[in-house]
């Protein structure tokens, strides 16, 4: 059979490109140095594509998503960034609540969306939780999410209806353990920073207390006020009015100091349970395949954001530290804490769904 003729500019293309055993026009050395000026050449046309990508961006409004209901911190620390983000980007910046799974829907339409910088996640620790409490998630949440800087970090209070006789978390323990399974406890979902800071409590002090989950920090913060359940964990942004105000009873806080917006409130380890320090942390998530000149202007802007008086005193008004991280260093904490939680899932007996 004859071998088909190739045309002669395709001819020409493997001539060039096929190696020779040194008879012919090209050597060995030869191709290799082709093919390495081919991969130079192609590296710096994706270079100077999303540099002046980069350069016309943001082109359009950006989609903020959250994954979590109105009200809840999430919700109230995005809404507060998303204004300064306008002004500073020239584009509107407009939150989109995407509630369900823990954060996880809203984390999978960003990590599938077109990743040129108008669809961003504002995630927080529930990220880093996925793996361990999802056998099916439809992305990963590691690798398919670039991280780009986290925005805040603030402490849960654990808090409780003022109708339980409580006002200490040794009381609260003393009455968990005399009618296990009497109490319930809220959070913002399966898989939320809440519901595993309630089970590394249960694990620090054998408390038996019934996990009522709710789709996201509003309704489960509703339901704590009107006593439908007795206790929870709460973010600090949302409880500390009602904390004020005598609606709910703050017990103490997960972080290692006393919070500035609540001083009398006592830390988990002043009030007698060592080891139960949990921050929520919020943060903006793209897609992993946008242009590193985007990342870099989306991490200069976050951090220029947080770094704003206006912003700095929002923060401090609800008991949230501004942070403002380079993308490598939220990068490997994201990870970090990935690796923490499937521990205390893993020793919780808490099943992946």
């Amino acid at each position: 059979m004859r071998e088909p003729k190739l045309p002669e500019s395709d001819a020409v293309a493997w001539n060039v490109l096929e190696p020779h055993d040194g008879n012919g026009p090209y050597s060995k050395g030869d191709f290799v140095a082709h093919i390495a000026l081919f991969t130079s050449a192609l590296a710096l046309g994706v270079l100077a594509t999303q540099t002046v990508a980069a350069q016309n961006y943001p082109s359009k409004p950006i989609r903020l998503v959250v994954g979590f209901t109105a009200g809840g911190g999430a919700d109230l620390i995005a809404r507060l960034l998303a204004k300064q983000l306008s002004a500073s980007m020239g584009q509107s910046v407009v939150v989109e609540n995407r509630p369900g799974a823990a954060g996880n829907l809203a984390a999978e339409l960003v990590a599938k969306s077109t990743p040129d910088g108008h669809t961003l996640l504002y995630g927080n620790s529930s990220i880093s939780i996925a793996p361990a409490l999802y056998a099916k998630l439809g992305y990963d949440p590691i690798n398919d999410l670039a991280a780009i800087s986290m925005a805040a970090a603030y402490p849960y209070v654990l808090a409780s209806h003022p109708s339980l006789p409580v006002r200490s978390v040794k009381e609260l323990i003393a009455l968990a353990k005399a009618k296990p399974g009497a109490l319930d406890y809220a959070s913002g979902g399966d898989g939320t920073t809440g519901h595993l800071a309630m089970e590394l409590t249960r694990l620090k002090t054998g408390i038996d207390v019934v996990h009522i989950p709710y789709k996201g920090g509003g309704p489960a913060l509703t339901s704590l006020i009107s006593g439908e359940t007795q206790i929870g964990f709460l973010l600090s942004p949302i409880a500390v009015p009602y904390m004020k105000s005598g609606r709910l009873r703050a017990l103490a806080v997960t972080d290692k100091q006393r919070s500035a917006v609540m001083p009398d409130v006592p830390t988990m380890k002043e009030a007698g349970v060592e080891g139960n320090e949990v921050l929520q942390w919020n943060g903006l998530f793209g897609p992993a395949r946008i242009p590193e000149p985007i990342l870099d202007r989306l991490q200069r802007e976050l951090v220029a954001a947080v770094e704003t008086a206006e912003i700095k005193q929002q923060f401090s008004n609800i008991g949230a530290t501004p942070v403002g991280n380079t993308r490598s260093e939220f990068t490997a904490f994201v990870r970090e804490e990935a690796r923490r939680w499937a521990e205390v899932a893993k020793r919780a007996n808490v099943k992946p769904q």
